[in-house]
């Protein structure tokens, strides 16, 4: 049988590299970084979600080692048999004092928070009203609910009030949006959909794996931006972003919603701890960040920077108030070529096309760092403006 099978996938996998399309994995040979090392040269990196430069930072190093040694390597088991350790709690508290939330769940990944949230929450009866650029992980959870569900473009708040409108024949309703929008780099206007959600008494939930440690005046995320906290219901994230780039998600919110997830939520009941190291690592990035915003304020001034250089350049740049910057090349093979040849002058970008980002919308996703400091941006600045000159995109 896998005969037929495997004829049909070599046929596809030609047909994508044919297209210029075949993905690629760049073997990375040393710790993450501003800069790493790939095929034993070093170059600039400006594609990881490293946003705060703590990936590689050595009080997560020590703190991880350090919990190793006191809580070891792995927990062998899912958290309600005998998984949970004092340290699982104190990073949960530590999550909820960030978010200013009653409590939080750990996950193996946010994908697993979004994956797990929806159906033991809502069911045929409710209404799920979700933003059309959300996460995959978003989407995926969504599919694994029977609640009705309805989509708004992209923080297009009269189609939201539609969607609204149009659920009030549902039980329970509630509004499911990225804080920023991984490919865009905008932030959603959770203001605006905080006045809709009190208008048609829904619930709103807002994954914060983008935005959390970025947007906001110290970074703490979107409802720190709008002012919206204690209308938010739901937050999801990640540890693999901005606080650490390890493993590990979680969902923090309203106490009895985050109880009943502990009860039925799949991911959860059925899944791995999250393991000590990550653990450790994580209680001590939140520590850091109570300690100091040095890291948010480098970030912020590192985004100014290069976004004003690139649009003064002549580049199309989505507008953005997050740490992405997406250099809009909108030809899925030109942003593979434009890539191929950055890395060549030492700037490891990548170039995002269909089906991750809508058809004819390619572009390489920048993402800055506080680990940058101003002699990388303008070496990527300048390889930007070299390549885009050589391959017609600046006259």
């Amino acid at each position: 049988m896998y005969g037929k099978l495997k004829e049909h996938l070599c046929q596809t996998l030609t047909e994508i590299k044919d297209a210029g399309l075949y993905k690629e994995e760049r073997l990375i040979e040393s710790p993450q970084g501003a800069v790493i090392t790939v095929k034993g040269k070093e170059v600039l990196n400006f594609c990881a979600n490293n946003y705060l430069g703590l990936s590689d930072h050595p009080r997560l190093i020590e703190a991880a080692k350090a919990t190793m040694d006191k809580r070891g390597y792995g927990m062998s088991s899912v958290r309600f048999i005998c998984g949970t350790q004092d340290i699982h709690k104190e990073l949960e508290a530590a999550i909820s004092d960030y978010f200013k939330t009653e409590d939080t769940i750990l996950y193996a990944a946010c994908f697993d928070a979004n994956g797990g949230v929806f159906e033991p929450l809502l069911d045929e009866k409710d209404a799920i009203i979700s933003d059309s650029l959300n996460h995959a992980s978003i989407i995926d959870g969504v599919r694994l609910c029977k609640a009705k569900r309805y989509r708004y473009a992209n923080a297009d708040m009269q189609e939201l009030e539609k969607c609204l409108q149009d659920a009030q024949e549902q039980r329970f309703r509630i509004i499911v949006t990225d804080g920023v929008f991984s490919m865009d780099g905008n932030v959603a206007p959770l203001e605006e959909i905080c006045k809709l959600a009190e208008k048609y008494n829904a619930l709103v939930m807002v994954d914060e794996s983008h935005s959390a440690g970025v947007v906001g005046p110290t970074g703490h995320g979107v409802s720190e931006l709008f002012g919206t906290y204690g209308k938010v219901d739901i937050y999801t994230g990640t540890l693999g972003k901005a606080f650490g780039g390890a493993m590990g998600g979680f969902t923090t919110g309203r106490k009895e919603i985050i109880d009943l997830l502990r009860q039925r939520s799949r991911p959860y009941l059925f899944s791995n701890s999250v393991a000590p190291p990550v653990v450790g690592a994580g209680i001590e990035a939140f520590r850091m960040l109570k300690e100091s915003n040095e890291l948010h304020d480098k970030l912020m001034k590192n985004v100014a920077y290069f976004r004003d250089k690139m649009l003064e350049a002549g580049f199309d740049i989505k507008p953005t108030q997050s740490a992405i910057c997406a250099v809009m090349l909108y030809d899925a093979k030109l942003s593979q070529v434009y890539a191929s040849k950055m890395l060549e002058e030492g700037i490891y970008v990548t170039g995002f096309y269909y089906p991750v980002v809508p058809k004819d919308q390619a572009r390489i996703r920048v993402q800055l760092s506080a680990a940058h400091e101003q002699e990388h941006l303008d070496r990527c600045i300048n390889a930007f403006i070299k390549i885009g000159k050589e391959l017609g995109v600046l006259k």
